[in-house]
């Protein structure tokens, strides 16, 4: 890390660090796409911390790495300014305001609900809303992700899998595995060693402690691959399938919610835990989505580099990713049973779909929640 350092790093302080930050996570509205280029515009092309070509390196391997990619690059910003301590302050800092938010909403939503009729039909129209933007996200990460006949079948055994309840975890392996073998990058004897501790965990879940909450966002932080979205599925199966602490409805809600604020959408597992297990619950599950964004600039940044440069791993990734879209969109309809219950809702599906691809503005996906709230409190007052 050291040799990245460059004269055109100001000084910070650690107080300085944490306030850069803070002032980045205040602002960090409009999605990971928005955040990277704020990220971007203030300390590559104003203040020139690192060049462009070495943000653009950092940045991939980011994106191949599991977490939020706007996370990961303040906690390697944070290491060039002040180290280690700095990494943890700017990740803190960045995250801070938007889990902050989200812990309030999720204390609001638990204790005076949304039995207003005011309040059920907005979220009425927030769910639909919701609906079209996980629709917009396996598109996105799909065409990007799914580059092959191959990649496209994994896509789809993985839907098959979700909607038989075969264990996630097996389904992902499987799907690295096979791609990795198809494209002979990875010798068959290899699948035992992977499948076998995989195929040996059994998942039974009660009302979630502390310490199994955190089990759970740890898992879903290792695991999200292209973006927050992908975390939508692993958590889901936790809360509300297996679970059963949460309804598809409350999971809707809280990804209604966390679109609102200027934070990650990933926040939106402070929901899914404080509904867990209260204050300690959200704490936790956040701490443990949160952990690997840390820990993979933390323990060496340029470690991973080298990593990804095996192409072994390309393989498996590229299939474990083809896996997760499967998921996601085998996700996306069990949601969209629950929040398109009559055709108004449909009606504003679709609207907020339309919206999604059109509308490219920075404030773009808070706006299209808010306004699909909008109509569904009209509908409800008109109807």
């Amino acid at each position: 890390m050291k040799a990245e350092l460059s004269n055109s790093i100001p000084h910070q302080s650690y107080p300085q660090i944490f306030l850069r930050f803070l002032k980045f996570g205040l602002l960090a509205w409009g999605g990971p796409v928005a955040q990277i280029a704020m990220i971007r515009q203030e300390l590559v092309e104003e203040e020139r911390w690192v060049t462009n070509e070495r943000f653009n390196r950092v940045l991939s391997v980011y994106q191949v790495l599991p977490g939020p990619e706007a996370h990961e690059l303040c906690v390697y910003f944070g290491m060039l300014a002040g180290g280690r301590a700095g990494a943890i302050l700017a990740g803190l800092g960045f995250m801070l305001p938007g889990f902050l938010l989200m812990l309030a909403l999720s204390w609001f939503y638990v204790h005076f609900g949304i039995t207003s009729p005011i309040f059920a039909a907005i979220f009425y129209g927030f769910q639909a809303s919701i609906g079209a933007l996980i629709v917009r996200a396996v598109h996105r990460i799909g065409e990007h992700a799914l580059q092959d006949y191959w990649l496209w079948g994994i896509a789809i055994l993985s839907v098959i899998a979700k909607f038989v309840n075969i264990n996630f975890l097996f389904t992902l392996a499987l799907s690295g595995l096979i791609y990795a073998i198809v494209r002979r990058q990875l010798h068959p004897r290899a699948v035992n060693m992977i499948l076998i501790p995989i195929t040996g965990i059994s998942l039974v879940f009660q009302i979630p402690s502390v310490l199994e909450l955190f089990g759970y966002g740890l898992r879903a932080g290792l695991l999200t691959f292209g973006g927050a979205y992908t975390a939508i599925p692993f958590l889901q199966h936790d809360a509300v399938i297996a679970g059963a602490w949460m309804t598809n409805q409350q999971f809707l809600d809280g990804l209604a919610l966390s679109s609102i604020l200027p934070a990650p959408l990933i926040i939106f597992s402070t929901f899914v835990g404080y509904l867990g297990n209260g204050f300690p619950g959200a704490v936790v599950i956040t701490l443990g989505v949160f952990l690997p964004s840390f820990a993979f600039t933390l323990i060496g940044h340029q470690f991973f580099e080298r990593l990804i440069d095996n192409k072994g791993l390309h393989a498996f990734l590229d299939g474990v990713t083809a896996g997760v879209v499967g998921l996601i969109a085998a996700t996306a309809i069990q949601l969209l049973i629950v929040g398109l219950p009559d055709i108004p809702a449909v009606a504003i599906f679709i609207l907020s779909l339309l919206a999604v691809y059109k509308w490219k503005a920075k404030a773009a996906v808070a706006g299209i929640v808010l306004g699909a709230g909008l109509l569904g409190l009209l509908v409800k007052t008109l109807l």
